[in-house]
């Protein structure tokens, strides 16, 4: 994937005869990058300024460095995380999230629902309660959700009623339905009940809706999924040390052999920064603001030092090259041998904001194969 992306880039910045041939390969280039990214179009970019949830920023800070380089690939089960936020606009605990997004093809791993619980209200008497017990409904029958079969039991707990923040309720099995039949989403609805599921005629417990509160508090419900996108063999791994990738590294060796040759240079990783504002997507990108690709160059000089890290091929290969003992065996190529994936915030069609992480985006180091 990366060598695609390398080649894309070099086509969108050639120079050609005419302006008009040069916009037309440009375009090419990028409508081919867009579908190393997964995508047909590019999205378009939020009609005003939108503030992404605060949950994905931080998600996307601890999965990812400032350049979005993966600093743990194991941190998530999937490649995609998805949120969306309720559509319903009501006071009443009542909640819609339009899922049209989410393409055919991928395998919905978890989702949550995430509720901001308010300060609860203060009450007197001797019925005043520590918690109260919170239940969601799948919702089966839009105009009748009370009763009989018209909602269907998705999670509930106790929560406490002495301080406020978020609660995070497990609603996958919804999720699936919806994601199959994408009529049969007719909503989640939320009760508050006493902690032995007793009716509170004023229900002291109450969570943050999407009017009337502010946008970091609206309801949403994250989606984790996989696409089955999957990069190369080449070893991935999260960037060591993980808070900054280095711009340069260092050479690979150099023998004395390789030096008496001048301004040839062994095989090493060289920078290659890929701006998205530079490229025309920094409208809707919202995290890394571009990211360094690197690139592997350089020459692989009988003999191969472990330094450059040949394989046992490469090695045969250079042998058999400096040797000359078969007819049109080259030198062993540098290219990359270690690879790490990025991860891009960004905001969809819809408006929804999208972590993605992609493999074999980025050379972590080169060697001759």
């Amino acid at each position: 994937m990366l060598g695609t992306v390398l080649l894309l880039l070099a086509l969108a910045k050639t120079a050609c005869p005419s302006p008009a041939s040069a916009a037309s390969r440009r375009a090419e280039a990028l409508k081919k990058l867009l579908e190393v990214f997964g995508m047909e179009d590019p999205p378009a970019p939020p009609t005003h300024f939108k503030q992404p949830p605060q949950y994905m920023v931080d998600l996307f800070n601890t999965v990812a460095n400032a350049d979005g380089v993966t600093k743990n690939p194991d941190i998530l089960e999937g490649n995609t995380v998805r949120s969306f936020l309720d559509k319903t606009h009501s006071e009443e605990m009542r909640f819609l999230f339009v899922l049209s997004s989410v393409a055919k093809n991928e395998k919905i791993l978890s989702a949550e629902l995430h509720l901001f619980r308010l300060w609860p209200r203060v009450t007197d008497g001797p019925k005043r309660h520590h918690f109260c017990q919170v239940s969601v409904y799948q919702v089966l029958e839009k105009d009748k959700p009370d009763t009989p079969g018209g909602k269907k039991l998705l999670a509930a707990r106790l929560v406490s009623l002495q301080t406020s923040g978020w609660e995070v309720f497990a609603i996958t099995p919804a999720v699936r339905e919806w994601t199959e039949d994408e009529s049969s989403n007719q909503g989640l609805l939320v009760t508050v009940q006493g902690p032995g599921g007793s009716p509170l005629d004023s229900p002291p417990l109450q969570f943050a809706s999407g009017r009337g509160h502010h946008e970091s508090k609206k309801p949403m419900l994250v989606l984790f999924t996989d696409d089955g996108r999957r990069g190369a063999s080449l070893p991935t791994a999260g960037f060591p040390g993980g808070s900054h990738m280095p711009g340069t590294t260092p050479l690979l060796g150099r023998s004395r052999s390789t030096r008496s040759l001048g301004r040839i240079q062994p095989c090493q990783r060289h920078p290659l920064f890929v701006d998205f504002e530079e490229i025309g997507w920094s409208g809707w990108i919202i995290s890394p603001r571009g990211y360094n690709a690197f690139h592997c160059k350089g020459s692989c000089p009988f003999p191969l030092g472990e330094n450059m890290r040949p394989t046992n091929h490469a090695t045969v290969q250079s042998i058999i090259n400096a040797l000359k003992l078969s007819e049109g065996v080259s030198t062993p190529c540098c290219v990359p041998d270690k690879l790490y994936s990025i991860n891009l915030l960004y905001f969809d069609d819809d408006e929804n904001v999208v972590l993605k992480q992609y493999d074999d985006m980025v050379a972590g180091s080169c060697g001759c194969h």
